[in-house]
């Protein structure tokens, strides 16, 4: 086997760097995203819920529809 080599401080530095710059980009990305994210779900929920009445009125009414006295 080979032994290890030496990494060289600067380049130890800069990725310790990078990654901790990433972190805090992530962060501050989530932040950014989250709101946005919050309004497209309460707007789906909203949607979601209109559907559901009107599937549900259109069953209603379907159902309305086929009692009739001429079966």
């Amino acid at each position: 086997m080979v032994p290890p080599v030496a990494v060289s401080p600067l380049i130890k530095t800069a990725r310790w760097s990078a990654l901790l710059l990433g972190v805090v980009y992530g962060k501050q990305r989530f932040e950014y995203l989250k709101p946005i994210a919050e309004e497209e779900r309460r707007v789906e929920e909203a949607e979601k819920k209109a559907r559901e009445e009107q599937e549900r009125i259109y069953k209603q009414l379907s159902e309305a529809d086929s009692d009739t006295i001429l079966k």
